[in-house]
């Protein structure tokens, strides 16, 4: 991996690391040749403890992901896109270090409030909602947004977007957002600000694993009611999104918070050889989350890599497999300048237009998978 450090005067306090019985001792954090953020983590943070530990390691493997080419998925779960989060993804797409989305509807509707300058505010989370609500503002924690200027705005927005978008087959919830997201680079103000529309230039697939959980399916509501709707099909999704993982070397993936968009990103694994029997994979090589939720509970978000070794999900329970307990807000930035300056961009891999081919040799496989073809005779046989 790729280490260039900053090569500044060392102190005594900064020199070598001492070892004992095979382990590196622990010294007093030294900041000298750490200015720069990418020096602090392997610098600091890996040489500390906890998890300022852990997010150096989930740092140098996502480097590792990148260099050795594999296919990266990023889950986006929780408000990141309504404090700017759609930013720092936007760095990772153009630099080729993200190939495939997975997000709640909630993160892509609020990222079409600032490409079209409908105000997001910094507020407070210690004031009177009632007051809020009286004057036409909503709150997420900190965040405040106008109904009236934000919200009813963006809603015309993405009705005004429908009327642009050819909906006369059902589609999957990637082709909804790619299309959504080229108007968007057609129109907006600003639409380098936009996930959506910098997503649809490098053509990469956008998904969602709860379509009607957002406040963009509320406004599908509105043609669906009047006799012209979008038709969506998550069941596209489904098997896009497996096809993605079978088609490709190595498979990783960086989730952000966990939710639905977690579970929906590792069940590509299980979907290809426990449903299709196909032998390809058996889980995924890389595994990187960014939480706050325990495992204790039983909760999805909180399942740790190596329950999802269990059900096949992930390759192996321990190796190349990095939970980072801490607020996404601190350690996605942190991860992603890391890797910005520590890896050179890839070439973007374009899926979306590779989707139609990627299915259909999924498609194929499972017809010529004896096994696969097998199991459904028999099925068919009993339910006659």
């Amino acid at each position: 991996m790729k280490k260039a450090h900053a090569q500044g005067k060392k102190t005594a306090a900064c020199s070598g690391r001492a070892k004992r019985g095979g382990l590196a001792m622990i010294d007093p954090l030294c900041l000298d040749g750490a200015e720069q953020v990418a020096d602090l983590i392997d610098n600091v943070y890996a040489r500390s403890g906890y998890n300022a530990r852990r997010l150096a390691e989930a740092a140098q493997l996502y480097s590792t992901m990148i260099d050795e080419g594999a296919t990266i998925a990023l889950t986006l779960a929780g408000a990141m896109t309504p404090i700017g989060m759609s930013g720092v993804l936007n760095a990772l797409i153009r630099a080729g270090f993200v190939d495939c989305i997975i997000a709640t509807g909630a993160n892509l509707y609020h990222d079409l409030h600032r490409p079209f300058s409908r105000p997001m505010m910094q507020g407070h989370f210690m004031v009177d909602d009632n007051e809020l609500a009286d004057k036409g503002i909503a709150r997420i924690y900190d965040v405040f947004i106008e109904e009236d200027e934000t919200l009813m705005a963006t809603d015309r927005i993405v009705l005004d977007a429908l009327r642009h978008i050819d909906h006369d087959r059902p589609m999957s919830t990637a082709e909804l957002h790619y299309l959504l997201g080229c108007q968007v680079a057609r129109v907006a103000d600003q639409p380098d600000w936009s996930l959506l529309a910098t997503a649809a230039r490098h053509e990469l697939p956008v998904y969602t694993s709860s379509p009607g959980d957002s406040s963009i399916a509320m406004n599908l509501a509105v043609p669906h009611m009047f006799n012209d709707p979008v038709p969506l099909d998550p069941l596209k999704d489904v098997i896009e999104t497996a096809a993605i993982v079978r088609a490709a070397k190595k498979n990783g993936v960086v989730i952000v918070g966990g939710g639905s968009p977690k579970n929906f990103y590792l069940q590509t694994q299980p979907t290809i050889h426990q449903i299709f029997m196909d032998e390809k994979h058996g889980g995924h090589d890389y595994f990187i989350q960014l939480g706050v939720d325990s495992p204790q509970w039983g909760g999805l978000s909180g399942a740790t890599p190596s329950e999802a070794r269990s059900w096949g999900k992930v390759k192996d329970a321990t190796i190349n497999n990095v939970v980072v307990y801490s607020c996404a807000s601190l350690t996605l930035p942190l991860l992603a300048q890391y890797v910005l300056v520590r890896n050179k961009p890839r070439r973007p891999r374009r899926l979306y237009k590779q989707l139609d081919a990627l299915t259909a040799e999924f498609r194929t496989a499972a017809r010529s998978n004896p096994v696969f073809v097998k199991t459904l005779k028999r099925m068919a046989s009993r339910k006659d």
